[in-house]
């Protein structure tokens, strides 16, 4: 029987720009504790769908616990940005909490 990160990549291999199978993909990675494969996966995601806001406040998140601070407020305000341009306020706020609770 297959496990759930196995699924998940064979659905990422069917279709590369399938964004929520990515995204799904790198939050397993990361339960699994490959928090560098996971991370990669959300780059991925964010260079094919910009939009796909989520995905830069758990890269963000990331890069933190990974101790690269710069990168994460980098990519944190990089998400701030899609938010306010896809009008999502949850994750406006998320990402702003996140962000500040870095400086």
């Amino acid at each position: 029987m297959k496990t759930r990160r196995e699924m998940l990549e064979e659905f990422v291999a069917e279709d590369p720009d399938d964004s929520f199978s990515r995204y799904a993909l790198a939050l397993e990675l990361e339960k699994e504790g490959r928090v560098l494969e996971a991370t990669e996966q959300l780059q991925e995601l964010i260079g094919r769908d910009s939009d796909y806001v989520a995905a830069y406040y758990h890269l963000a998140r990331m890069l933190a616990r990974l101790g690269q601070v710069e990168d994460a407020r980098a990519m944190y305000r990089r998400g701030l940005d899609a938010a306010i341009a896809a009008g999502d306020q949850k994750t406006r706020g998320e990402i702003q909490e996140a962000l500040e609770s870095l400086d």
